[in-house]
């Protein structure tokens, strides 16, 4: 006879192991923090919108430039018969300078708007940092989620492969049932079925972290092993739509838009008024006056302006643009309010889900379910309970510890939703302070 005392042993050896994770590996982790600094700095599509914005700082000084002065040279009362400059008096070599005048304010109406727009796009710059550092944090929760989930899988694998053992030997002397040993193995391969997929997942959110951090594809990717497990309390959604009033760059960058459409407004109903053009030209004359004296140089003045003929069809209608447009960018800016504010109230329910479901698995479901398997072990000890019971105990647990890794990693991808929605803090100073420290 098998002697029970052996089996006993086995057990707890089995849970002893299970119980026992991995060290990570801290020689090349990859911290959050970290991760946040290298996307900022080596991100490809962060640096092209760096570049647009300095390209836009450009455009204002040159919309509010005059337009370059024309030098002519022109040969007037040139006679065809004979090319003869000296030949006719009214021939003369011609030198000038013309330079055109817009109505006054206009320049400054072109420089205001391409400054709002400038403006704006630096916005845009604030708002796709903003969404890449969110996106940076939510793939990495994801992939820490991953690790403690194979963690997991790992020690349960071989808590099923001693299980596995037992039960063979417990069949082996007559003291157990073959479909104890089947029910074992049947446990162990959908736990290798398991990880087999959350190996492809965590590959496939590791490729795309490296491309946000402009990495190789291939490239690994180690995260620490422990985390702050304590989870902020947000200020109410009241709050929080007031920060995201003032600090969403998205919300900033329409405002910006605005104005220019305002300025090109006032821009457009300038246009009723003409544009001036004056210039100067010394025309040079050769040959002689018929009492043999040189002949004068002439000096010729010019003054034109645009006559504004087709206002009805043509200024009228681009001040009807003007203000569509207006009209169009305001209409944005409040349908952009309401979508930044249902972004803030889902993700804030989002997150009172998860923090709610947090507390739950720490504080109640995991320990009472570590309790049950306790019991069952003990049972199982005295033959009380059978193996089907005890091992359905243990894959209860192992499901619950998975799930509170997945609820803690959706808890921070909340908030991290919840920041690049308001667009800065989302916690009090005091809140902040507690956490820095």
């Amino acid at each position: 006879m098998f002697p029970k005392w052996f089996l006993w042993i086995a057990v707890a050896l089995a849970f002893c192991a299970a119980a026992d994770e991995p060290a990570p590996n801290k020689k090349s982790a990859l911290p959050l923090e970290a991760a946040l600094r290298q996307a900022e700095s080596a991100n490809p599509s962060l640096a092209a919108i760096r570049a647009r914005y300095q390209a836009l700082k450009s455009v204002p000084p040159q919309a509010g430039s005059l337009p370059d002065p024309v030098i002519s040279f022109n040969a007037l009362n040139l006679p065809v018969d004979t090319f003869d400059i000296p030949q006719e008096a009214m021939t003369q070599l011609q030198m000038g300078i013309s330079q055109a005048f817009p109505f006054p304010g206009k320049l400054r109406l072109r420089e205001e708007a391409a400054e709002w727009e400038a403006r704006a796009a630096g916005d845009d710059v604030a708002e796709w940092r903003l969404r890449l550092l969110r996106d940076v944090e939510v793939i990495w929760w994801r992939l820490f989620y991953l690790d403690r989930a194979l963690e997991i899988i790992d020690a349960n694998k071989d808590l099923l492969r001693q299980f596995v053992e037992i039960a063979q030997t417990k069949y082996m002397v007559g003291q157990g049932l073959q479909q104890d040993v089947l029910l074992a193995q049947l446990e162990l391969s959908r736990l290798i079925d398991q990880q087999l997929q959350l190996e492809g997942l965590r590959g496939q959110e590791a490729a795309r972290l490296n491309a946000l951090l402009d990495r190789p594809a291939d490239m690994p990717v180690t995260l620490p092993g422990e985390v702050q497990r304590t989870l902020p309390q947000p200020l109410p959604e009241p709050s929080l739509f007031a920060r995201a009033e003032q600090a969403r760059p998205l919300l900033a960058g329409i405002h910006k838009q605005i104005e220019a459409a305002r300025s090109r407004v006032k821009l457009a109903k300038k246009d009723f008024f003409p544009d001036f053009n004056v210039g100067a030209y010394h025309g040079f004359r050769s040959g002689r006056n018929p009492d043999r004296t040189s002949r004068t140089d002439f000096l010729t003045l010019k003054l034109s302006m645009t006559v504004p003929l087709y206002f009805t069809t043509k200024q009228s209608k681009a001040v009807d643009q003007r203000q569509s447009e207006l009209l169009r960018q305001q209409f944005q800016w409040q349908d952009t309010w309401n979508r930044v504010r249902a972004e803030i109230s889902a993700a804030t329910a989002d997150y009172r889900r998860a923090r709610g479901q947090v507390e739950l698995f720490d504080s109640g479901i995991i320990p009472q379910a570590r309790q049950t398997v306790s019991s069952m072990l003990a049972g199982y000890q005295v033959n009380k309970v059978d193996f089907l019971n005890l091992v359905s105990s243990q894959i209860t647990l192992y499901n619950y510890e998975i799930q509170y890794w997945k609820t803690l990693a959706e808890a921070r991808q909340s908030l991290a939703d919840l920041r690049a929605a308001v667009g800065g803090p989302i916690e009090s100073s005091q809140e902040q302070r507690r956490d820095s420290k």
